[in-house]
């Protein structure tokens, strides 16, 4: 995970590309472009509230330190499912961030701790009486991604990726010879090499391009 912590989600993107993996949340962003993540994913799935109600937030208290809070809402517009409480709780716990296919509310809060929050979006509409919480530590879909309890879960100031937990030795492999081929290609273009050249000699679209 710390190999993790160190990449981009750009670099772990063209990784996860050349492996066939769609771990790409698309349409999730921080609500600052300085917000950071990297952790194992503590999924949970959203559903339209029942008859009789439900919660929403009452399973903070037993996600474990360090782990992302990881929330299908199926990307709806219409309500929140985090806030200032949430905010506060995770933070107080030592959670890692949360990342949200739907919307927060209460930023502010977020900003103000410094606690790394993902969504589609905010709003000031409450959750409550409209969803409520289906199921923890399921499969679920985040922008289009698949992402499974226990999947490393990187964030940065371009999106949120996946990498599935029994493919991460693999793409952070991947990754770290893109990011160390991109590193030399700067060098080489500082120091006075044609950008086509560089690229040639450090193999650089072989790196991008899928696996056979």
């Amino acid at each position: 995970m710390e190999s993790l912590a160190e990449l981009s989600t750009t670099t772990v993107s063209d990784a996860l590309d050349r492996l066939g993996i769609a771990g790409q949340c698309l349409g999730i962003k921080p609500l600052d472009h300085g917000f950071r993540l990297c952790g194992r994913a503590f999924t949970m799935r959203m559903l339209p509230v029942a008859a009789e109600g439900g919660t929403v937030g009452d399973y903070i208290d037993d996600v474990p330190p360090g782990s992302i809070v990881v929330i299908d809402n199926a990307g709806r517009a219409d309500m929140t499912v985090w806030g200032d409480i949430l905010t506060f709780v995770a933070a107080k716990r030592g959670i890692g961030g949360t990342v949200i296919d739907g919307m927060c509310r209460d930023v502010g809060r977020s900003l103000e701790l410094r606690y790394p929050l993902f969504s589609r979006g905010w709003s000031m509409r409450t959750g409550k009486d409209r969803v409520q919480l289906d199921a923890l530590n399921v499969t679920v879909s985040i922008g289009g991604a698949r992402v499974s309890p226990g999947d490393l879960v990187l964030g940065d100031a371009d999106g949120v990726v996946v990498v599935p937990k029994e493919k991460e030795n693999e793409v952070i492999a991947h990754a770290k010879a893109i990011d160390e081929a991109e590193t030399r290609i700067r060098e080489a273009v500082e120091k006075g090499m044609r950008l086509d050249e560089a690229r040639r000699k450090y193999k650089y679209f072989k790196l991008q391009s899928r696996d056979s």
